[in-house]
Formats: structure tokens, C-alpha cells, sequence
């Protein structure tokens, strides 16, 4: 799972495209992030900050890669990508449909100078369609899929803000995962070069599989009536005697058995997919029940049981959680970050290494393409490149 071979280029900023990259500069990628010559990434200045005085976004998705500060709408800063692009296997941008063109970075023109480079535009919207040259962000396209309709008590209910990460993070993930796909047909030898053209909109369309089968019947999926968001009484949050919740999702007959038979109410099993006055009456039934011990309460009375019953955290608690710390997920070698979410013979660790200033591999990274010292100076005084 290394990709210790594999050079990237990341013109992207703010989220979802440094979040993608990091996914591969954890899994060794070289990931060269590539800014402006102004403000460069706008996540750098974005509270809170960490103790370096970095955006505390910016610092957990620009770990440990390299960064150079060219100005590209200058020839001398085209030039300069030129040449990394030359040596590079990747390139991820997430400008706005048309701006790669006019700065002389897109696809086309990249692939003159490297055939076999894999080149990644993530958007909100896509590359095609009446809404691609849209601004947006997370919110706007988790409300495009028909994701946040689904939030709703009722139709004239508001729609609820779900977790900013849904299309943002998605859509990185999915990038990065498209990248590696298309690095590997590369070297399987079916395919050279490759262009990806991702949306977050349709990442977050891909998330509602499970729920978007009854709109190819006709069926329009309400909060609370479909079988997996609320429908189910047997499959639902419910909320303890301290005000907090705990998940039950015991789908599957023995599950629900178990639970029945811990909590001494072996009558209800029966009612296990009913439907009507009968499973109205079992939600009512489990609805008192929960109430009648604390989420930590309950964790600690099923414990062994397989019931299919478990708390609902903040995000502290959830970082605090021994399963957590179990998977080693929480990468400290310098300040905590989530790492990467998976476990293997040969998966990525911990590398350490820090987030960079703006431009501060600048001349480093252009010296490895055959800039001179003295072609550096010019650069760096023309205002093309920041050293």
C-alpha cells in the first residue's frame, strides 16, 4: 500500500482536494502542493489555529508534503509547472470549470508534457451540465443530491445541517480512490494517461443507494418512513434517562432476540417486522424502555450481549473511545490527527513530518527538474516563483 514512487501534484486549496492528497502523501506519495504567490491555500489564515499558527483545517490535511509558490499566470510560473508536471505521475485541481484552461494547467495541456500523467478535477458540480460553473460548497451539494430533504420531520419542517465532511470529505476520498484506480490500470498497462473528472454532488448522490431505490418505483423516501431512517422501530436512535442516545439496529431476528431476552421482555419478539398498530406499539414499547437506564448504563448492562445496541458519542468521546484507540487511527507523532483509516501488512504510519510554509520547498523542488541557482534568483525576482 505504498506509493512511495508516485509524485502528485496538488494545485487544490481549502478542503476536499488537500484532503485527497494527503490520503495518498500518507501512503507515501511525494505530494507537492502548489500555490499561488499571494495568500496561496485560503485554509492557511482559517481559525482556529494550531500552535504554529497554522489553520488548524489546513494543518490536518497538509501534512508531511512539500510546497513550492508559483505564479501562473506568469510565463515563467507555467513554465515552471511544466517541467514538475514532466516528472510528476498526478495532478489534482479543483478550479471552477474553465480556469485550468486559462492558466495553461488543464488536461490538454499537461499531457503534452507528460502522456502518461493521471490528472483529477474535483468540483462541486462537475465538468458538464447546466450547474458546472456554479459556486457552492459542502452545504449546497449534500441539498442537490436530495440528501437534506431527508432530515426533515415533515415537508414544512427546515432541513437540518448534517456534518460538513459528507461531500467535502466524500468527494476527496472518492478522488483519491479514482487516482489510485487509475494509477493501477496505468501500470496493468490497459490504459496510459487519464483524465477524472469528479463531482461532490454525485458522491454524495452515490451515498443514497440505500434509500434511493423506492424513487426508481415512484415512491418518494420521508424522514421516519423508510426502513433504514426512522421506519423501523427495531432500527432507530432512542434516547436514555440522561439525555443522551444509543443506536439500535438489530435487523437481523437474532439480535433483536438477544435483546429482548437481557432485558426480560421475551413478549416482544414477535413484534420483530411488524408492521401497522404493532410495530407502532413496539416503538412506543422501546421508546420507555431506553428512558429507563443512562446510554452508559446500558452499555455496561448488554455488555457480551449481541444486541446490537450502542452509544451515540460526541466527537471527544468518540476520540477518547478504546475501539478507537484500538485501531491506532489517531496519529500524534507531532499534533493529533485522524490517519489513515486502514489496517494492513504494509499501510501507512505515522511519518511526523510537519505542514510547510507557503513556497518553503520552492527552490528544492525545482533544482530536482534542472533549475540553475541563478535561474531561481530571476524567478524569485520577477515574482513568478516564492522562495
Amino acid at each position: 500500500m505504498q506509493l512511495d514512487s508516485v509524485r502528485v501534484l496538488d494545485l487544490s486549496r481549502l478542503l476536499p482536494g488537500p484532503y485527497a492528497t494527503q490520503l495518498l502523501a500518507d501512503a507515501g506519495a511525494d505530494v507537492i502542493k502548489v500555490e499561488d504567490t499571494g495568500s496561496g491555500d485560503y485554509a492557511r489564515a482559517m481559525p482556529p489555529y494550531t500552535d504554529e499558527g497554522f489553520g488548524a483545517v489546513f494543518d490536518a490535511v497538509n501534512r508531511g508534503k512539500r510546497a513550492v509558490a508559483l505564479d501562473l499566470k506568469s510565463d515563467e510560473g507555467q513554465e515552471a509547472l511544466y517541467r514538475l508536471t514532466a516528472e510528476a505521475d498526478v495532478v489534482l485541481e479543483t478550479f471552477r470549470p474553465g480556469v485550468a484552461d486559462r492558466l495553461g494547467v488543464d488536461y490538454e495541456t499537461l499531457s503534452e508534457h507528460n502522456d502518461d500523467l493521471v490528472y483529477c478535477s474535483l468540483t462541486g458540480y462537475g465538468q458538464g451540465g447546466p450547474l458546472a460553473n456554479a459556486v457552492g460548497h459542502d452545504l449546497n451539494y449534500v441539498g442537490r443530491a436530495g440528501m437534506l430533504d431527508l432530515v426533515r420531520e415533515d415537508e414544512d419542517s427546515k432541513p437540518q445541517i448534517p456534518g460538513y465532511t459528507v461531500a467535502d470529505m466524500g468527494g476527496g476520498l472518492f478522488a483519491a480512490f479514482s487516482i489510485v484506480s487509475a494509477l493501477l490500470s496505468r501500470e496493468l498497462g490497459s490504459a496510459g494517461g487519464e483524465y477524472i473528472d469528479v463531482s461532490m454532488t454525485d458522491v454524495v448522490l452515490s451515498f443514497s443507494q440505500a434509500v434511493a431505490q423506492p424513487v426508481f418505483d415512484g415512491d418518494q423516501p420521508r424522514p421516519g418512513e423508510g426502513e433504514l431512517n426512522g421506519g423501523y422501530p427495531w432500527y432507530d436512535i432512542y434516547e436514555t434517562a440522561d439525555g443522551n442516545y444509543v443506536t439500535f439496529a438489530a435487523l437481523e431476528p437474532q439480535f433483536f432476540m438477544a435483546f429482548c431476552e437481557a432485558i426480560g421482555r421475551e413478549d416482544l419478539t414477535s413484534a420483530h417486522m411488524s408492521e401497522g398498530a404493532e410495530r407502532e406499539a413496539l416503538r412506543e414499547e422501546l421508546t420507555e424502555i431506553f428512558k429507563s437506564r443512562t446510554r452508559d448504563e446500558w452499555m455496561e448492562y448488554l455488555d457480551g450481549v449481541e444486541a446490537s445496541v450502542e452509544p451515540v458519542y460526541t466527537l471527544t468521546e468518540a476520540l477518547e473511545d478504546d475501539q478507537i484507540a484500538s485501531r491506532d487511527l489517531v496519529w500524534d507523532e507531532r499534533r493529533p490527527r485522524i490517519g489513515f483509516p486502514a489496517q494492513g501488512s504494509d499501510v501507512p504510519e505515522d511519518s511526523g513530518r510537519p505542514v510547510p510554509e507557503q513556497g518553503e520547498h520552492t527552490g528544492e523542488i525545482l533544482r530536482e527538474v534542472g533549475y540553475s541557482e541563478a535561474e531561481l534568483e530571476e524567478l524569485a525576482a520577477a515574482g513568478a516563483i516564492l522562495r
